[in-house]
């Protein structure tokens, strides 16, 4: 089946897939790839396990396209832009005219929190125009919740149909628009669930480093997470992040500042809030700097760092103030939150 590909090549081209059947799914994303070989160009494929095994077979003994090892790809979105970007740049760099991606993005049918998925989606409309990139973003209707779904129509320029057609997308909204007007992401379960393990209000840096560290050291058997992710995460492994939200927030925010954290078996919340507006830059954390943020480079910096870290980061604005999520870990579907004892 042909399809209707753009007339010209040039930035980036960002496409909503949206099927209900195997098939469907098959009709769009093999078209696509078999014509990128076809005119030579770089083909990437970043599918989970089930939907990469269906591209597989039916694109068969195929060269030129390459598909990324499954669990790694979609960790966290600020790492992804950092690893697109470079990915793509090199093979511009060899002479690719055009780098064509399909790329499954978690979000709740998947099993994973959305909030930091959809400012991806958001985000790099801005992060990747300046790369002759063709994506296709393909998403199951029969798991993908509505509301993930009109997140979706919202974030994507344009939509590969299943009758092998690419069009513009009048549902589309600026990313500058979009994300200023989200609204804030749902708390973890963890905050409602318990009292934090650590609260405190005002703290300078340090001490709400060293309330992380004499957690971690008065608490070693809790220390490592048990969780699904790929290498260990450590009670430790926040105190950066928590050392960078505490400085930006009594820094740029407005007192007071509140620091709390809480955990559980298999993930760990940490909430910094302030009186103040937070980063004016919507973009801020998923890349290290695009001049727009408030405050300094340097906080632009340890903000995107702190992405890099994080398994989670939400950053919300309510009429009361900010608050800044970081999430260690995953939370395993209906397990009981049995967290550390609160010191």
């Amino acid at each position: 089946m042909q399809t209707d590909a753009p007339a010209e090549r040039g930035g980036y081209r960002h496409e909503a897939v949206l099927y209900d059947c195997e098939e469907e799914f098959l009709g769009i994303v093999v078209p696509f790839l078999r014509e990128g070989v076809a005119a030579g160009e770089p083909c990437l494929v970043a599918l989970g396990s089930s939907t990469a095994g269906l591209a597989r077979a039916a694109l068969g003994d195929i060269t030129g396209v390459t598909f990324l090892d499954d669990g790694g790809r979609y960790g966290r979105p600020a790492s992804v832009i950092r690893s697109y970007r470079a990915v793509v740049a090199a093979h511009v760099a060899d002479g690719a005219a055009q780098v064509r991606v399909v790329g499954e993005v978690p979000h709740p049918g998947l099993g994973v929190p959305w909030d930091g998925w959809v400012r991806y989606e958001a985000t790099i409309n801005h992060a990747y125009a300046d790369f002759p990139l063709w994506g296709l973003c393909p998403y199951d209707t029969r798991i993908t919740p509505d509301a993930v779904l009109d997140d979706v129509a919202r974030t994507h320029p344009h939509l590969a149909t299943t009758d092998g057609h690419h069009e513009p997308n009048p549902r589309y909204q600026d990313p500058l628009e979009f994300l200023t007007r989200r609204p804030p992401a749902d708390p973890d379960p963890l905050e409602t669930a318990s009292a934090p393990i650590i609260d405190l209000t005002d703290p300078t840096p340090a001490a709400a480093r060293r309330a992380v560290g004499a957690l971690s050291a008065t608490q070693p058997g809790n220390t490592q997470l048990d969780t699904p992710q790929p290498g260990c995460i450590d009670i430790d492994d926040l105190v950066l992040p928590v050392n960078e939200a505490v400085s930006n927030a009594l820094t740029h925010g407005r007192p007071p500042v509140r620091f709390r954290l809480w955990t559980a078996p298999d993930h760990i919340v940490a909430t910094v809030t302030d009186r103040g507006h937070g980063p004016t830059d919507p973009f801020a954390g998923l890349l290290p700097s695009t001049g727009t943020s408030s405050g300094t480079s340097s906080a632009g910096l340890g903000l995107w760092l702190t992405h890099q870290i994080c398994s989670q980061v939400t950053l919300d604005r309510t009429d009361d103030g900010f608050t800044i999520r970081l999430v260690m870990g995953t939370a395993h579907p209906g397990r009981t939150q049995n967290g550390l004892q609160r010191a």
